[in-house]
């Protein structure tokens, strides 16, 4: 082959090549993986890590909703950090944080709780009104389940029936599976926040003009947590496989 052959062939195989950028196999540079550890993008976390308990929009879910206002006026940004980082004891809320045994950073866990209060907080949530606190505040008197039974019959019976047992308007609130899986916390956030995505008022709507006081919200919890089983799991009293029951 002569030079002037060689030449133009190596001019063919340097145009060929210019299009080796898109050969099949070969990534694109803007599609680069993220290290997961790096990703801080608020819709990207929260549909991969809470959408599945706490809703879309954080409603609609099985869970608490975070994108209710009237619950991000009661608790503070530092509950919300523990919470998603430790997760609940005895709750399918479970540890997030690496430090706990999760898969999130903190600085992922931050970025989660910044866009929380960013998406669905609203400043003028309660317009001045004090709430009970998110908690039982040192000092006060415990709730008292006999005093909560009382309470219970004014506020909650209209909808979940005398006995708690599901009513006109609302479920079961003493069935044993919710409640062994529901924390004295979780529940006291309910009573106090609702769950407005399924038509549930908070502590000021289920007696007009008669919101629940700090000692209602903490004594109907008290009788709440009275009704739950001492051995969740084990809905049958006695040996039912003796007297022809199931084994």
């Amino acid at each position: 082959m002569g030079h002037g052959s060689r030449l133009l062939g190596l001019v063919v195989a340097m145009a060929a090549c210019g299009g080796c950028g898109n050969l099949p196999g070969k990534p694109a540079p803007d599609a680069v993986s993220v290290d997961p550890d790096h990703v801080l993008d608020f819709s990207s976390l929260y549909g991969q890590n809470c959408v599945g308990c706490h809703g879309t929009e954080g409603k609609g879910g099985p869970s608490i909703p975070l994108g209710d206002p009237v619950y991000l006026a009661i608790v503070d940004d530092d509950v919300l950090r523990k919470v998603i980082s430790r997760g609940v004891h005895g709750t399918p809320m479970p540890a997030f944080a690496q430090s706990s045994g999760g898969m999130l950073t903190e600085e992922q866990i931050a970025a989660i709780v910044k866009g929380i209060r960013q998406h669905w907080a609203k400043t003028d949530a309660l317009r001045g009104i004090t709430p009970p606190s998110y908690a039982p505040l040192a000092g006060f008197a415990a709730g008292d389940a006999s005093r909560g039974a009382t309470v219970y019959a004014t506020y909650c019976s209209s909808c979940h029936g005398p006995d708690g047992k599901g009513g006109p308007k609302g479920s079961s609130i003493v069935d044993g599976s919710f409640l062994a899986l529901a924390s004295d916390q979780g529940l006291r956030t309910i009573v106090i926040v609702g769950r407005s995505d399924l038509g549930a008022p908070d502590w000021r709507g289920n007696v007009p003009g008669r919101p629940m006081s700090p000692q209602d919200v903490s004594d109907v919890v008290a009788w709440l947590a009275s009704q739950r089983p001492k051995f969740p799991g084990q809905p049958y009293p006695g040996d039912v496989g003796a007297k022809g029951g199931l084994p």
